[in-house]
């Protein structure tokens, strides 16, 4: 019994341990909330455009380890793939293009998709092969075409278009088609639900249809033209139906196999996360532990890892709702098969005491066997402060805070989409990442309308009405999203020559950057912050007490003395708020205030020369160095600026901004 007993506060070690690196359940709930409401916002404003998008893996699940890839699947709006025939007539015809699946010469989990009439996308038709006279959608023509189609960088990996995100995130882009039907090769799935997932979300699944993306079966008699059946939001569902041990259970098998792989690479990874995934789905649904609960977590890993080293023993890993789909099939047999059951069944013989090994999780068991009286406290309230969660959603807020496909003037402007939002049922999370979403849409409307009317000769009348929008846009936004984000409107200001109302809005964003309780990325008076806003709502705190760096989106002009950088970065700038402060009053103050100008001049240079991280984070010194010369140039002091210059280039190490090649050409021009 006290064994028994010395295991279970293990596992509420462990537990506990998981909640540190993974996140708590607040935590992970905050993560999903973000991009949930992200995703539907999208998904309301550009239901009738052409392309729509969706997050996938383990970004949308709630992890965020280190390494995570930010997995995008996209789909052609207008087209939809029909198990038969009799479903066309639920459609519209002269607005949708539809796909017939046959999976007839197909392995279970595969399918071809035909083309019953010549008239689609471009990509589609081209990617179209004849198979008895009929015409076939290719995926592997399909994947090549649609490879660069979104990132020019972008090379094809299975079933996707895969690179890097501004230098930094690796993603996975898959160019799919989707079914509002449920796949009959997986009807049976739903049967097999009695215990687990819940009957509401069983049949939210089953409503939500399905996938294909562009990859065959290695086997299969149509290879390159065959595609594979996508669960991948069912599964983001199934996910979010567990309970956070079992949530949290699923990270320590990610953990497990990502330390089991170390150092193999490409093919010989012969497990993988998706193995994971399908073995802690099987354990939950087959009842294999009564309670998933803190206490038994180890216990509920090992009935995965059980279930794991069975499946290597037979060759044979189920898919979760086509069973009949063997997921090791021409990977998973002869010497490979034997080498890996061989390893796995050399840890199963140290039992669950093989985790000591796992440097990520070894302290959090050794603390336990070091002091077996020790009693583990699971609640979350004693894991995590207000200003880590605070910080947290924030963080959140700022990374997902873009509408995916949200491109011109006129989807901006459907802002009675997320009226209608606010006024349903949302989590106090997701009104405050809506608040910023519509601060953004709002930002982005001003200038973008702007632009419209001052290239085109639309007369004073129609330019003044816009200049009113634009102010009115800008004013409301300011209502919504963060402290900095005032700095869109002295930018806006100052670049239609409005130099004293510019100033105005700098000295009141001056005002509210030094408050002692900011939080602005890592910095943050924990105490103070907690004594002015500590216990207000999310949107409050947000408008009073946060402040997050500058983009400037590179399809819109912000203020000319930028273009250049903004045109050498990938998608868009990113500038520390409090340089992009000096900067303007620098500009603002030549045409009205030349000793004022040369003091904010004075300032950003002490700001960029002294900080240590704080204001100007590592990754962005490219841009403050940059900017700073910027302004010496324009006043004159031509030595300096060249120093500036070269200091920018020599953060070669955080190519975030990518604007080397602007400040190639600035160091040519000064000389």
């Amino acid at each position: 019994m006290k064994i028994e007993m010395v295991l279970q506060t293990i596992s509420e070690s462990v537990y506990v341990g998981l909640c540190l690196k993974i996140g708590t359940p607040q935590l992970v709930a905050i993560r999903r909330d973000v991009v949930d409401i992200r995703e539907l916002l999208a998904h309301k404003v550009l239901k009738n455009d052409q392309v729509l998008f969706m997050a996938s893996g383990s970004q949308r699940e709630g992890f965020r380890f280190q390494d995570s890839d930010i997995d995008m699947m996209c789909w052609l709006n207008n087209h939809r793939v029909l198990w038969d025939f009799s479903q066309a007539t639920l459609y519209n015809t002269n607005r949708y293009k539809l796909i017939l699946c046959d999976s007839s010469e197909s392995p279970p989990g595969f399918t071809l998709l035909w083309l019953p009439l010549e008239e689609s996308h471009r990509f589609v038709l081209s990617s179209c092969v004849r198979i008895n006279g009929a015409l076939c959608i290719s995926s592997a023509l399909y994947r090549d075409n649609t490879c660069t189609l979104f990132r020019p960088d972008s090379t094809v990996n299975g079933p996707c278009s895969s690179g890097r995100f501004d230098g930094a995130f690796e993603y996975d882009d898959a160019h799919c088609f989707v079914s509002d039907f449920w796949p009959p090769s997986a009807s049976s799935w739903a049967d097999r639900c009695h215990s687990w997932p819940p009957p509401h979300v069983v049949n939210d699944i089953v409503r939500s249809g399905c996938h294909f993306v562009a990859i065959g079966h290695k086997l299969g008699k149509h290879a390159e033209n065959e595609w594979r059946i996508s669960f991948s939001q069912a599964e983001q569902k199934l996910v979010y139906a567990m309970n956070h041990t079992q949530f949290l259970t699923y990270g320590l098998l990610k953990c497990f196999v990502k330390e089991f792989n170390k150092e193999k690479k490409g093919e010989e990874k012969l497990l993988c996360s998706y193995h994971m995934k399908t073995a802690i789905f099987w354990a939950i649904q087959q009842n294999t532990i009564a309670h998933w609960c803190p206490q038994n977590l180890l216990a509920g890993f090992w009935v995965c890892f059980k279930l794991l080293l069975n499946w290597v023993y037979e060759g044979y890993c189920p898919n979760f709702f086509i069973p009949e789909n063997n997921m090791f099939l021409n990977k998973v047999h002869g010497v490979a098969q034997r080498n890996l059951f061989t390893r796995l069944y050399g840890l199963y013989e140290k039992g669950i005491a093989f985790l000591l090994q796992s440097p990520s999780i070894s302290s959090y068991i050794m603390v336990v066997l070091c002091n077996p009286r020790l009693s583990v406290c699971t609640d979350e309230s004693t894991l995590v402060s207000e200003v880590i969660i605070d910080k947290l959603l924030f963080d959140e807020i700022y990374k997902n805070n873009q509408v995916i496909g949200l491109s011109n003037l006129h989807i901006c402007m459907n802002l009675y989409m997320v009226d209608q939002m606010i006024s349903s049922s949302l989590t106090q999370c997701q009104i405050t990442m809506l608040q910023k979403l519509t601060a953004t849409i709002l930002q982005r409307s001003a200038f973008m309308l702007h632009d419209m009317y001052t290239d085109t000769s639309g007369g004073n009348k129609q330019m003044y009405i816009a200049d009113k929008r634009s102010c009115y846009m800008l004013r409301l936004a300011a209502k919504f999203g963060f402290v900095s984000d005032l700095l869109y409107t002295a930018m806006f200001f100052y670049r239609t020559f409005r130099h004293r109302e510019a100033l105005s809005v700098i000295e009141m964003t001056k005002v509210k950057l030094a408050q002692p309780g900011l939080m602005y990325i890592e910095h943050v008076d924990q105490e103070r912050y907690t004594e002015a806003v500590g216990g207000r709502s999310w949107s409050y705190k947000m408008r009073h007490a946060v402040a997050y760096d500058i983009k400037l989106h590179k399809d819109i002009n912000y203020i000319h003395e930028l273009t250049p950088e903004q045109q050498s970065s990938s998608l868009c700038l990113r500038i520390p708020p409090y340089i992009l402060l000096h900067m303007l009053e620098f500009l603002c103050c030549r045409h009205v205030d030349p000793t004022r100008a040369q003091a904010a001049l004075d300032d950003l240079q002490v700001l960029v020369h002294l900080d240590r991280g704080v204001f100007v984070p590592v990754e962005l010194r490219d841009i403050s160095w940059e900017i700073l010369g910027i302004c010496q140039q324009m006043a004159g002091n031509h030595q300096a600026a060249l120093y500036s210059y070269t200091q920018s280039l020599r953060q070669y190490g955080y190519p975030l901004n990518k604007i080397h090649t602007a400040t190639r050409h600035r160091i040519q021009d000064l000389h």
